[in-house]
């Protein structure tokens, strides 16, 4: 049974060129499928081993994981939050407390005690004028008056409990008041009196002894709100202290996770961006004992699997065109043999079949030289050969190379130039590579009867020179712009109606930044594209011209511009 990794066809973007076509290997015992959205990487290791390996690793990562970090700083917060809480409860509870005091308490003995000095008022009042005038209405309301005074007393004294202790004076009121009514009949004795039944001076006390009690009370209240307002100052002091904790400590995790946790997403981010820029990944270390470490471990192991694919590719698309080559070239002497009539006479129906034969092998052999092209590339077998150039005759001689081609589509190629150029640090004979390229693909995707610009400029604060090539093509989508430079790859519309296996733009692109320059595109749907590429003068060679793209557009390795399609 075979050992399968299933890679999502989505994350072969961070690996342009090296896992989107389909290619078997069957050596080592390893074999790579493009097998629809996802790719099998295939090996001949027994399931339990792997497992076994597996396990192995996992016994060795014994530390605390992210799960458990994240774990402890949330109990951690937790526990300052709830703190928190408790001290807020009892500073609130106590708040409550005393705004029950101050509603349930101070406000009923301050309500009830105005109304009792009325109802004695009352009493007085009406006392005399039944007195005077014999009128039962004024019984009436004496009566009535004394029964709400009564009634008002009793609902004071109702409120004293363990928690709130009435002052002394209304203890005194209502002993008085008692000792006073238990001397007193009914309303009988009242009708038969002449006198008055309650003294004034009676009432006079009783009135002062409420005045005493009501300031009293005000004074608890002032007491109160004062109180109120310190439990209320607590509970802010220890409200922010918590959250003020609570920061200091986010802070310190925070540190914390930059070194626990940013530090390896950096360099799992930085060996991604190898992979994609380089094609190799240096072994990332992360020493840590939690799933970054295990995460690191499988980077690691994935690196080193697709360096040896690559490899593997690498030689075999190296066997392959040896191997062809030597076939084909006999094919195509045999052809051209025959079509200039070495063999014997042929008739016209032959000779356009030999022609289209002739030109299919011509464009085969076009094809192995580009794939023998990046073959090189990647074995480090290319070497550049820089030395001062004119930084013309590369780009004329492309475009006299070409100009037959551009004539034939009714293309007219106009070249740019200022009055005067310093000499570039190059290797022209790679560079007018770079050259053909570009133009080829501007003829190729421009209108017929339009026109190809190239511009070549000067940069005296970064010490390079600029090229650019300008068509009117169909340019390409967005969504497509970051890919162009990739090998292998060929925008969607393309596929469909041009022949190519998009390796022009790749080896331009690797040329380019031999050449210490960049390479981007600037492009608009159904506006055309211009291709750019710097290069340095003497000035800025060896490492000077650390210069940026113009306008910001490209990172140079994937630009973010439009661009043209890819061969």
């Amino acid at each position: 049974m075979k050992n399968k990794l299933f890679v999502p066809s989505g994350l072969l973007r961070f690996f342009p060129g090296r896992l989107r076509y389909l290619l078997t290997f069957k050596r080592n015992g390893y074999q790579l499928l493009n097998t629809g959205p996802y790719v099998t990487v295939s090996s001949p290791l027994n399931v339990s081993k792997a497992g076994n390996r597996h396990e192995a690793g996992m016994r060795m990562k014994s530390g605390i994981g992210i799960i458990k970090k994240l774990f402890l700083w949330y109990a951690l917060l937790i526990f300052i939050f709830y703190g928190t809480l408790v001290i807020l409860y009892i500073d609130v509870n106590q708040m409550m407390r005393l705004s029950d005091n101050i509603i349930n308490r101070y406000q009923k003995v301050s309500s009830f005690s105005k109304k009792m000095i009325e109802n004695l008022l009352s009493m007085e009042e009406n006392e005399k004028k039944y007195i005077l005038l014999k009128k039962k209405d004024y019984l009436d309301f004496f009566v009535d008056a004394r029964e709400a005074f009564e009634y008002n007393l009793n609902q004071v004294m109702q409120l004293e409990s363990p928690e709130y202790q009435l002052p002394d004076t209304w203890r005194d009121l209502f002993d008085s008041y008692q000792d006073f009514s238990a001397g007193k009949g009914d309303r009988s004795t009242y009708e038969s009196s002449d006198t008055l039944w309650i003294a004034e001076q009676e009432i006079d006390a009783w009135i002062k002894k409420l005045r005493r009690a009501r300031l009293e009370n005000e004074q608890n209240i002032i007491l109160a709100n004062i109180e109120l307002n310190q439990w209320g100052q607590s509970a802010v002091k220890y409200g922010v202290a918590g959250l003020g904790i609570s920061i200091f400590i986010g802070l310190i995790w925070i540190l914390v996770i930059a070194r626990t946790m940013v530090r390896p997403l950096r360099a799992l981010g930085k060996g991604i961006r190898s992979i994609t820029k380089e094609r190799f990944s240096q072994p990332i270390d992360i020493r840590s004992n939690d799933e970054f470490g295990e995460l690191a471990a499988a980077f690691n192991e994935m690196a080193k699997r697709l360096k040896e694919e690559e490899l593997m590719r690498a030689e075999f698309i190296t066997t392959l065109s040896h191997e062809i080559r030597t076939p084909l070239t006999s094919i195509r002497e045999s052809v051209n043999l025959i079509v200039e009539k070495v063999m014997g006479p042929t008739n016209r129906q032959q000779t356009k079949f030999l022609k289209i034969a002739s030109s299919e092998i011509g464009r085969i052999c076009e094809l192995l030289n580009h794939l023998m092209h990046v073959s090189r590339l990647e074995e480090s077998v290319f070497k550049v050969e820089p030395v001062p150039a004119d930084p013309l005759v590369f780009v004329i001689k492309s475009i006299d190379h070409l100009n037959p081609n551009a004539k034939g589509k009714g293309i007219h190629i106009d070249l740019k130039i200022p009055p005067s150029i310093p000499e570039i640090i190059g290797d022209t004979r790679h560079l007018q590579q770079v050259m053909l390229n570009l133009l080829g693909n501007a003829i190729k995707f421009s209108r017929t009867g339009s026109k190809i610009e190239v511009i070549v400029t000067h940069d005296d604060k970064r010490d390079v020179v600029q090229y650019a090539v300008s068509d009117n093509g169909d340019g390409i989508r967005p969504s497509e712009q970051t890919l162009i430079f990739d090998k292998y790859y060929r925008g969607r519309e393309v596929r469909e109606h041009m022949d190519g296996v998009g390796l022009g733009l790749n080896i331009s692109r690797q040329i380019v930044e031999a050449h210490q320059g960049k390479i981007w595109v600037e492009s608009e749907v159904g506006r055309g594209s211009t291709f750019f590429f710097t290069l340095p003068t003497a000035a800025g060679f060896n490492g000077k011209n650390n210069h940026r793209q113009p306008h910001g557009k490209l990172n140079s390795e994937r630009p973010e511009g439009g661009k043209t399609a890819n061969e």
